[in-house]
């Protein structure tokens, strides 16, 4: 992934469509975040238009005579950024860039370009940069037109400022490349996470900029970025948080969702994401501030179940009820939602009630096991130090009596073990 030099903010239009499928009002809630996104990526909306069609024009997307009046809009104002809320196809690229001679962007486009911007780590680097090759291939004439350097600024960070000459096939030998360093990423991940087995494991996902970092922050102390910006952070972030003396479990933050999240993007954060899959309890955090939480609710849990882990225990935890005035609010999504909880992690409300859901949840996963085994079966007991957490041990001739604390199914496997050597 390149990065290049910031520039200053951009001025740009963001373009809608209203059709029989998507109606004026959800395409006007779409253009306001997709305003939160620009002004994320580092633009300034100066227009906002809707077009209203019964389907995408298949050579403009919002028709021609829609598109040249959007191209003098832009001529007269000395606009060069055009952002559309959907995804266009090569083809509309194509037709548009021409018509207009602007920078075109489309949504998936500028949500790349802010997941650039955001990356720290070589693991989250590697993972964007990815993505950006894989939508970039089927544009590639588009996107080795626009993003030379002669534009900079929203939509040129990463892959192909420089390279116009560069074809396909260089492109799918980096694909393959990146690929097999996400590979590699993934089994140091795994690596890590096998040693983690005596905790309960609990990861943290939710809407982009619901409050997840915030709460991490109260919880842990964990220091994570927490930001009133769309995707302040794209690492997952594990961290130990002790619900009461002796009883800890492990919390991961990961990166937001948010509808019409790239395809390709969630499939190279696999490693990322894999803080979910490999989680014991899912810990769900909404805006319930937000007038469109119950939508952004359907965005997350259709997301979680393209990652296959839609069936495991999970915890609504509806955030920032400080803002909200409308007090029959709290009982609609209460009656509405079972195993959830009302909080507000910027003002520490009714943490300790979410804490003691944890602890329940603890409990009936984590029970307090003593074993005897004798002194000379010392693989066993290595095993039972690597498998759970040991309390306590205590000698007593030629047996060792082990106190340890683990899941039921690890309990069944350490008795199992013991019962195969005769103890």
């Amino acid at each position: 992934m390149i990065e290049i030099p910031k520039v200053e903010r951009e001025d740009a239009i963001l373009i809608g469509l209203a059709t029989r499928e998507v109606n004026k009002d959800k395409v006007q809630e779409h253009l306001d975040e997709l305003e939160m996104l620009a002004d994320t990526a580092g633009a300034n909306t100066i227009f906002k238009i809707m077009q209203d069609k019964s389907k995408p024009d298949s050579a403009f997307y919002i028709g021609k005579g829609k598109a040249e009046e959007i191209a003098e809009l832009a001529e007269l104002n000395n606009i060069n950024l055009i952002i559309f809320d959907d995804d266009l196809n090569p083809t509309q690229v194509r037709n548009l860039e021409k018509l207009f001679n602007k920078k075109i962007i489309d949504r998936s486009g500028l949500i790349l370009d802010i997941f650039a911007s955001h990356a720290r780590t070589r693991e989250a680097k590697v993972q964007v940069e990815l993505a950006q090759l894989q939508y970039t291939l089927p544009r590639l004439t588009r996107a080795w037109t626009h993003l030379s350097k002669q534009y900079g600024g929203i939509g040129t960070k990463g892959p192909g400022e420089t390279q116009i000459e560069t074809d396909r096939r260089i492109i799918r030998d980096r694909i393959a490349k990146l690929k097999d360093k996400l590979e590699k990423i993934e089994q140091q991940q795994k690596t890590k996470s096998s040693g983690r087995k005596d905790f309960l494991k609990a990861s943290m996902v939710g809407y982009t900029n619901a409050g997840k970092s915030t709460l991490i922050n109260f919880l842990t102390g964990a220091g994570v970025l927490a930001e009133n910006k769309l995707f302040a952070t794209l690492d997952s972030t594990t961290r130990s948080f002790e619900i009461e003396h002796d009883k800890k479990m492990l919390i991961s933050d990961t990166v937001g969702f948010i509808r019409k999240l790239p395809h390709h993007l969630v499939a190279s954060f696999k490693s990322t994401l894999n803080v979910v899959r490999d989680a014991d309890l899912i810990l769900h955090v909404i805006d319930v501030s937000h007038p469109s939480f119950e939508d952004h609710i359907d965005v997350v849990d259709a997301t979680l179940k393209e990652l296959s882990v839609d069936k495991k225990t999970q915890i609504k935890i509806f955030n920032k009820v400080d803002l909200i005035t409308d007090k029959s609010k709290f009982d609609y999504v209460l009656n509405n939602y079972e195993n959830s909880i009302l909080i507000s992690a910027e003002k520490g409300i009714n943490i300790g009630k979410l804490k003691e859901m944890l602890l329940n949840i603890y409990q009936e996963n984590f029970v307090e096991y003593k074993v005897e085994v004798k002194n000379y079966n010392s693989k066993i007991i290595s095993q039972i130090h690597t498998m759970a957490d040991v309390i306590d041990v205590k000698y007593n001739d030629d047996l060792v009596y082990i106190t340890f604390r683990a899941d039921k199914p690890t309990v069944n496997k350490i008795n199992n073990l013991i019962k195969e050597v005769g103890s």
